[in-house]
C-alpha cells in the first residue's frame, strides 16, 4: 500500500462551503460512446468512425492565440475586489502528484495467448455519479499510448448521446495512440435540434506536445470550467483557454463556452478507435503479453462559486481499498473497437486502473 502526501490546498479569496453529496442517482448505462466522433450522424453513434474528428466546424480565422485568450470581465454585479481568478494552487496539486510514495508501477502479466486467431477486445470506463455545473477537476495519472488507443479524462452531459431534442455538452483531455508525447484538448457541443446532424468540435490543432512521454510516469491533468472560460492544464501549466465570444460554426452552439450549460459528470476511459488517421492503427498485438493500464493515483474535485469566482475543494478520491467509492460507476457499452467491461476497472494498492485487454473471441 502506498503512502500519499497530499498537501493542503492554498486558498485565496472567498470560499463557499460545499459538502459531498453521495445521494446522486447512479447514471444509466448508455448504449453509445460518450466520447464519440463529434461529427457523427446521430443514428449511427454506436458504430461511427471517429475520422471525422479531424474536421471540426472551427472558424479558420481562429488561431492558437485565440484559444489562450485571457478570461473575460467579472460576472456582472460581482465585487471586483472579491473576484478571484482561482482559489487553488496548481503547484500544490503538482507536488502531491509528484511526491506520492508509490508502489512501483508494474503492469500485470498473464499467460501469453496465441499470436494468431480471433480476439475480442475490452476497454474500461470510470463513470462519475456526481453532477457538476462548473468546477475544477484534477487527476494524477499515468496514461496509455498504443497505436489506435485513446486514454482520456472528460466531462460529459449524460443525455448527449440521445440526440434529437437533447444538446451535446463535453470537455475532453485525450492522450492519443500516435505516441505518448501528444494529446488533444477539445470541446464538443450540439444544440438540441433534430435537424442538426453534426456536432461542433474545437479539438486542438496541431495536437499539443507534452515535451515528455506521458506513458512513462504520473502527471497532473486538470480542466477548469466556468461560465466565462474553459481551460486545460498539464503539470500546473495552462496549455489552452477558450473564453466567451469565440465563435465556431453557425448554429446555436457556436459560442461553445456559453453553450456549456448542462450539468456534466466526470469520466475517464480507455478504448480503441477505428480512425487510423486520428490515433494510429489498432492491431491488438501490443496486448498479446498482457493488458495495458491507465493508472489513476487520485482525483480531486473543486466546486465553483459564480458570485465570487472562488473554487472550493469538494472531495478527493485516493482509491484506497479494493472497490470504487460512492462517486463512481462503470461503463459497459461498445466503444468502436472495444467493449467496455466493468471487470477492466480495478481498484488496488491505492490506484484505479483502467485496462485495455484482449481475449479469445466468444464462440458464436
Amino acid at each position: 500500500m502506498k503512502t500519499k502526501f497530499l498537501l493542503p490546498i492554498v486558498a485565496m479569496g472567498l470560499f463557499v462551503a460545499c459538502s459531498d453529496d453521495s445521494s446522486s442517482p447512479s447514471p444509466v448505462a448508455v448504449p453509445a460512446d460518450p466520447a464519440m466522433d463529434p461529427g457523427a450522424e446521430p443514428a449511427t453513434l454506436p458504430a461511427t468512425d471517429s475520422s471525422a474528428v479531424q474536421d471540426p466546424a472551427v472558424d479558420p480565422a481562429l488561431g492558437q492565440a485565440d484559444l489562450r485568450a485571457p478570461a473575460t470581465d467579472p460576472v456582472p454585479g460581482a465585487d471586483p475586489a472579491a473576484r478571484v481568478e482561482t482559489s487553488v494552487d496548481p503547484a500544490t496539486s503538482l507536488a502531491a502528484c509528484r511526491n506520492s510514495a508509490r508502489t512501483p508501477v508494474v503492469e500485470p502479466t498473464y499467460a501469453v495467448p496465441p499470436t494468431s486467431g480471433t480476439y475480442a477486445y475490452y476497454g474500461a470506463e470510470l463513470t462519475g455519479v456526481d453532477q457538476f455545473k462548473y468546477g475544477r477537476f484534477e487527476a494524477c495519472m499515468k496514461m496509455v499510448s498504443i497505436p489506435g488507443s485513446v486514454s482520456s479524462m472528460f466531462l460529459y452531459y449524460d443525455n448527449s448521446w440521445m440526440n434529437n431534442d437533447e444538446p451535446w455538452n463535453e470537455i475532453d483531455i485525450e492522450v492519443l495512440g500516435k505516441g505518448g508525447t501528444m494529446w488533444q484538448s477539445n470541446i464538443i457541443t450540439r444544440e438540441g435540434d433534430p435537424s442538426i446532424k453534426k456536432n461542433t468540435a474545437s479539438e486542438s490543432k496541431p495536437l499539443h506536445e507534452f515535451g515528455f512521454d506521458a506513458t512513462e510516469d504520473f502527471h497532473l491533468f486538470a480542466m477548469t470550467w466556468t461560465p466565462e472560460y474553459v481551460s486545460w492544464e498539464i503539470d500546473g501549466t495552462e496549455i489552452r483557454r477558450d473564453t466567451l465570444g469565440i465563435i465556431r460554426g453557425t448554429h446555436a452552439d457556436a459560442d461553445q463556452v456559453a453553450f456549456l450549460t448542462k450539468e456534466q459528470t466526470l469520466r475517464f476511459n480507455l478504448w480503441a478507435s477505428k480512425s487510423q488517421g486520428w490515433v494510429g492503427k489498432f492491431t491488438g498485438d501490443e496486448l498479446a503479453d498482457a493488458p495495458k493500464a491507465q493508472w489513476i493515483d487520485y482525483v480531486r474535485v473543486y466546486s465553483y462559486d459564480e458570485a465570487t469566482g472562488a473554487f472550493t475543494e469538494s472531495w478527493v478520491d485516493d482509491f484506497e481499498g479494493t472497490s470504487l467509492s460512492e462517486h463512481w460507476a462503470t461503463g459497459n457499452w461498445e466503444m468502436e473497437k472495444v467493449n467496455l467491461s466493468p471487470d477492466n476497472v480495478i481498484v488496488e494498492d491505492g490506484y484505479c486502473k483502467l485496462m485495455i485487454s484482449r481475449a479469445d473471441a466468444p464462440a458464436e
